[in-house]
């Protein structure tokens, strides 16, 4: 059984128009809700094997906001090829996962998330399912099981969605 973690970075910035968007920060709210995700995270012991993360200032941003509200500092890999990667991208590099890793975190961006995650869920939580199917959000969290032993055997359609938490509606709790 493996467990992936699809977190898209937290709410960007964008007062500073000359800025690059690879270097746009996250404004006031996605530093909440970072923050917020952080402490989901904690009240369910979730701790990665390792995190691929983006980059990119906003999600950096937002894995230091994470990791904070975490008992244990988690494993990261920064990785140019997560940068506004697409779907297709994603999954290859989910790929080449050591098999040792039950559970992985992916920190990046939209499109390619949403669309990784519409691409491998077949089944799982019915109403997690139709949220995410309406909007996958800044700041929102999707959980991801497939009962596979090997990274390289996850297909599209190989996944069940156990959960999709919106970093906005833990800050309106």
């Amino acid at each position: 059984m493996k467990t992936l973690y699809l977190l898209r970075h937290a709410k960007s910035s964008w007062k500073d128009a000359a800025l690059d968007d690879f270097d746009r920060p996250l404004n006031k709210r996605g530093r909440q809700s970072a923050k917020a995700m952080g402490d989901h995270l904690q009240r369910l012991s979730i701790s990665p094997g390792q995190v691929l993360c983006s980059p990119s200032r906003r999600t950096r941003e937002t894995l230091e906001r994470v990791q904070r509200r975490l008992p244990v500092a988690l494993p990261v890999r920064f990785e140019q090829a997560v940068y506004l990667a697409e779907a297709h991208t994603l999954l290859g590099r989910i790929h080449r996962l050591s098999d040792s890793l039950a559970s992985v975190m992916i920190i990046g961006h939209n499109p390619g998330l949403e669309m990784l995650a519409r691409m491998l869920i077949h089944g799982g939580d019915e109403a997690a399912r139709g949220k995410l199917a309406r909007k996958f959000p800044t700041g929102a969290l999707a959980t991801l099981h497939a009962d596979i032993d090997a990274w390289h055997d996850l297909t599209p359609g190989g996944a069940v969605l156990d959960a999709f938490v919106v970093a906005g509606d833990l800050l309106e709790a």
